[in-house]
């Protein structure tokens, strides 16, 4: 008989729930995709009732259900932090203590609470609750589901219970803490703190400043040292409280990081100046060698050949690129879901390793699966709906659509494509998937502007071949997840003629920067994903077909929704997103729709209202 665990992530950010089958992923969710609010905190019901239907099980099959992190724990450090900035903090001592005492602080029962509107039965039958620490939940995300048999782990995130950064060791299926960082010194608080400034929502637009970066210089690193961050040769830190305000206040930083930094934070929206591009490079700068020596020192105290990494910092592929290239490590291994949504699998994961004290063979490949790990539709189930709302369109067979597809990319139109599972994770892999000809200059501005509706700086990343990754970028090792920043090779790059030369900031988006320009950053970089034919079949066929055309083994690859909205989980969500964007085509499976085929598209409000700007 199967043992059924159920994790669980929720009411921080980012909630979703995945469910294992003897030790295996059956499916894995975040609640954002079926509610449609972007990092929805809330108890992910919808999820829940995704796992249990994948699986065709109830909550009374159920071995346990493990949560993310410890509560009580995070209260005591809640409370503890107030007591040692009292009188300070009083407003948002006011404003966070009656969510705790009425809810937060009675997890257990309101989990028990949630789960009875769940199924509908005023007492229905529950496993144990399990409660895991959330740098544990972390680090056990990282470390059960990667290839390796032991390995260093490093978690780095805003803040769990207490620890903010900690390093484990995992060896077979034992994970051992070894030390950690305590709130409030925080790396991905020194970040977030540099989001806000720079006008971005912090939890959201980190990955904003990440790629607003390059177009800036450092000018501001050696000011952050000085008065912010006291870094340590090994990669230990502590922060100076004194010019933030997230411990106590409403805002990340206070009025003495606005004179630091000669003014208030930039207000959202607003025009973006060569300040913000100047702070982006130089706390990515910092950050990047805060993880390198981080890393370095986990080496030398373990002498363990493989790395793996999660918490939030992780989705820092650029400093990820950086400790895959400039550290003695032979394999680094990143969690897909590095976030909080992770946390729900690294508690199942340890549940069944730890608690139930079960034994781990790892898999060559991983056990992610490539994170297609959601929900799928059937081509009849996908016909089933455009026929009822009366949309046109043709079915194909596999060989006329990957052959249809891959004409229309070399046409430099846009494609909605949309098949088999959906992944786990901030990152559109090839299931769910905006995609476009990167050889095509113009490609990266009208996927911002017309399709995406974003800032212009944005970045997209190119999914490319897996046995053609060197022929493009100076990297020869598999990034599956897109968690890796490389350089473009050399061979192909563009000369820069001496008046672009001149050129800075903002400036630079303009000049095309290799002979695959819509995924080559301003400063030669790619934020890479490869592909291969085990973990994305149909997507590899594309790619496959695409390169018989036109020899080009990469395109453009970004997340199907516009900004502020998340990624779409059903044909309805596909369909809606291509009907109000300018994407050309959209493929649902083997259903192919072009946009001057539809009826016009009409709302009666102006949608832009309905997704909250990131």
């Amino acid at each position: 008989m199967s043992t059924y665990i159920l994790g669980l992530s929720a009411y921080y950010h980012d909630s979703a729930a995945c469910l294992l089958r003897d030790g295996v992923i059956v499916t894995a969710a975040q609640e954002e995709r079926f509610s449609r609010k972007k990092h929805d905190a809330g108890f992910p019901i919808h999820a829940i009732r995704h796992c249990l239907e994948t699986a065709q099980i109830s909550l009374s099959d159920l071995e346990a259900i493990a949560f993310y992190d410890k509560p009580l724990v995070k209260f005591e450090r809640l409370l503890e932090t107030y007591l040692g900035f009292a009188p300070s903090g009083i407003r948002s001592f006011a404003a966070a203590m009656p969510v705790w005492l009425k809810e937060k602080l009675f997890l257990k029962k309101m989990l028990r609470d949630e789960f009875k509107m769940l199924t509908g039965e005023k007492k229905p039958t529950l496993p144990p609750l399990l409660f895991g620490e959330h740098h544990e939940s972390h680090a056990a995300s990282a470390f059960y589901p990667s290839p390796f048999e032991s390995a260093a782990i490093l978690c780095m995130d805003g803040v769990g219970e207490w620890a903010t950064t900690s390093a484990w060791h995992g060896e077979g299926h034992s994970l051992t803490p070894l030390w950690e960082i305590p709130f409030p010194h925080s790396l991905g608080l020194l970040y977030s703190a540099f989001t806000y400034y720079t006008g971005f929502k912090v939890n959201s637009g980190e990955y904003k400043v990440m790629g607003l970066a390059p177009y800036g210089q450092p000018k501001y690193v050696q000011k952050i040292y000085d008065h912010l961050l006291d870094l340590k040769p090994d990669g230990t830190f502590r922060m100076n409280m004194d010019y933030f305000n997230y411990c106590t206040g409403l805002t990340m930083t206070n009025e003495k990081f606005d004179d630091l930094f000669d003014g208030p934070p930039r207000k959202p929206e607003t025009l973006l100046t060569q300040k913000e591009m100047d702070l982006a490079r130089s706390i990515q700068e910092v950050t990047e060698e805060a993880m390198l020596r981080l890393s370095r020192t986990l080496h030398r105290e373990t002498g363990t050949r493989h790395l793996c990494l999660a918490g939030g910092v992780a989705l820092n592929c650029v400093g990820n690129g950086r400790v895959l290239r400039e550290t003695p490590y032979e394999g680094l291994w990143i969690q897909p879901a590095a976030g909080d949504a992770g946390g729900a699998l690294g508690a199942a994961f340890s549940a069944w390793h730890q608690f139930l004290d079960q034994e781990r063979t790892p898999s060559p490949a991983d056990a992610m699966r490539g994170s297609l790990l959601g929900p799928s539709f059937s081509d009849d189930e996908v016909e089933a709906y455009l026929n009822r709302i009366e949309a046109p369109y043709q079915r194909l067979s596999d060989d006329d659509l990957y052959d249809r597809v891959a004409d229309v990319l070399a046409s430099e139109q846009v494609v909605g494509w949309f098949q088999d599972r959906m992944e786990f994770g901030p990152r559109a892999l090839g299931a769910r998937s905006i995609i476009g000809d990167a050889r095509s200059p113009k490609m990266q501005s009208v996927m911002n502007l017309k399709i995406k509706f974003r800032e212009s700086f944005r970045p997209f990343a190119p999914s490319v071949l897996r046995e053609r990754v060197s022929d493009y970028f100076e990297m020869d090792t598999d990034s599956p997840y897109m968690l890796l920043v490389a350089p473009v090779r050399e061979a192909r790059r563009t000369v820069m003629t001496e008046e672009q030369k001149e050129l800075w900031g903002i400036e630079l988006l303009n000049v095309p920067r290799s002979d695959i320009p819509a995924v080559t950053h301003v400063d030669y970089s790619a934020r890479v994903q490869t592909v291969d034919e085990d973990k994305n079949p149909r997507y590899y066929r594309l790619i496959k077909a695409f390169e018989a055309k036109t020899g080009s083994g990469v395109i453009v690859n970004t997340s199907f929704n516009v900004r502020g909205e998340p990624i779409v989980c059903t044909p309805e969500d596909a369909y809606r997103c291509f009907m109000r964007t300018e994407i050309d085509v959209l493929v649902l499976g083997n259903c192919v729709l072009e946009k001057a085929d539809q009826k016009p598209w009409v709302e009666e409000e102006d949608w832009r209202e309905e997704f909250a700007l990131d």
